[in-house]
């Protein structure tokens, strides 16, 4: 099986992390499992996230975990659209890190 061609294109620490996702759910994984979830470019792998996360937050990465999130269909009057898709990604530090957003 021959490997996935990845672009020739490297990715700064702020072009690999989009924003943080501060949701209900989010807040439960940072407060209980020390784990914090990223909007993160589509291009962006595993070890892209985790060294950007590193680098910004001066943390201890233990997992990373993405997804790739699919656009939902939406109408605007009689136009039928989809939002965009995008990428999530669930960072899960070392229990002794911690990051602050506020």
């Amino acid at each position: 099986m021959a490997q996935p061609v990845r672009p020739s294109i490297t990715l700064e620490s702020y072009q690999v992390l989009l924003h943080p996702l501060v949701t209900e759910k989010g807040t439960h994984l940072s407060e209980r499992h020390n784990a914090y979830t990223f909007a993160v470019s589509p291009m962006a792998t595993k070890s892209d996230i985790k060294r950007a996360v590193e680098e910004m937050w001066s943390v201890r990465v233990v997992g990373v975990r993405t997804q790739n999130r699919k656009g939902k269909p939406r109408r605007h009057r009689f136009k039928l659209g989809h939002t965009i898709a995008w990428k999530k990604a669930i960072v899960e530090l070392n229990p002794e890190d911690r990051i602050s957003f506020f």
